[in-house]
């Protein structure tokens, strides 16, 4: 299930609200076929074993999660033709089962077993003359789509089996939200207590910034094309924040645009008005997963979703006059709430 996400903009103010000088540690590099960045606040914190543990977590996520990599555990499993149960890793079964939440709870939204559709609508290597794909095309890939129907995770063993042959899974949605959890607790295992985790633009952030205040996180203005200014300023603590959107990622042939986002139950791009969805949850790869599932969904049957399951979502779409820069913002109940409560 591909996405673009675009970039958080962190706003924080540099102040000192420890008893001693605090210390600022940053880190990056790239992971996942994108960036990281790491910001980590305290006293007597230890550089060294800190960014070791960093790369050390990352490279596990990527040896088990990571779509990238023909050689991880997803993409073996992915590759295997074998339809018994095949063992997982604890890691690997952990995002199924989260995966398997969000499917059900999303009517079906989010979907680790996209990839046939990804494939025949081209996303990434398309090119402009290539026809959109026909209905018999699109009926065909999408018998090999349904998680619920093609995958079937046994948490005790842990196992995962497939129910045909050329089953595969795609994390793509979800990996890069556990692989910012399992970072934030390589920095809580060591003692820090304020910290910063991005990994593509979804990020969890815990404590506060240096000015002693929740981190302040920035929701992009969904400008094709552009680099947006910011929508919305949403304070983030002790949270994982992920932003979904369609904006820089789609086609145009005879007339049409076409969404890089596409609706597993139908098979084809979305076609409402949504153009970009914050998701705030308990941990990064929650909001990951729910902020793909609430994009395909769109503001009007996303937003009830979301205040049915006390999602805290914040929505916006495209006015339907088209005109530039002109977007309308709907927001849940639990991300309202959190706005009232900062």
């Amino acid at each position: 299930m591909m996405r673009w996400t675009p970039i958080a903009a962190l706003v924080f103010l540099s102040g000192c609200f420890f008893e001693d000088k605090p210390e600022t540690l940053r880190f990056s590099g790239e992971t996942m076929g994108t960036t990281y960045n790491v910001v980590a606040i305290g006293v007597d914190l230890d550089e060294g074993a800190l960014g070791t543990g960093i790369e050390t977590a990352l490279a596990d996520v990527n040896g088990k999660l990571s779509n990238w990599d023909p050689n991880s555990e997803v993409s073996t499993f992915s590759n295997s033709p074998s339809t018994l149960p095949q063992s997982i890793s604890a890691d690997f079964a952990k995002v199924m089962s989260a995966a398997g939440e969000v499917h059900v709870a999303s009517g079906g939204q989010f979907d680790v077993t996209l990839g046939p559709l990804i494939e025949l609508w081209g996303f990434g290597p398309r090119k402009p003359e290539d026809p959109i794909p026909s209905d018999v095309a699109i009926a065909e890939a999408l018998s090999g789509v349904g998680q619920a129907r093609l995958l079937s995770l046994n948490p005790e063993g842990p196992t995962l089996a497939k129910a045909a042959p050329d089953v595969g899974v795609n994390l793509s949605a979800i990996a890069k939200g556990f692989g910012i959890d399992a970072v934030s607790a390589v920095l809580a295992d060591a003692g820090v207590e304020h910290y910063m985790v991005e990994i593509g633009g979804d990020l969890y952030a815990r404590g506060k910034n240096p000015n002693g205040d929740p981190w302040r996180i920035g929701i992009e203005t969904p400008e094709p094309g552009a680099q947006g200014g910011l929508e919305l300023i949403v304070p983030v603590s002790d949270k994982g924040m992920a932003t979904s959107g369609d904006y820089r990622n789609f086609f145009e042939q005879d007339g049409v645009r076409y969404s890089h986002i596409i609706d597993p139950t139908t098979g084809r791009p979305i076609t409402h008005r949504t153009t970009s969805v914050t998701v705030l949850s308990e941990n990064a790869m929650l909001a990951d997963a729910w902020a793909t599932a609430m994009l395909v969904l769109g503001a009007e049957r996303g937003l009830k979703v979301a205040n049915d399951h006390n999602l805290a979502v914040y929505f916006i779409s495209r006015s339907a006059n088209d005109a530039e820069g002109d977007y309308i913002t709907l927001q849940s109940n639990s991300f309202a709430a959190a706005q009232s409560s900062n």
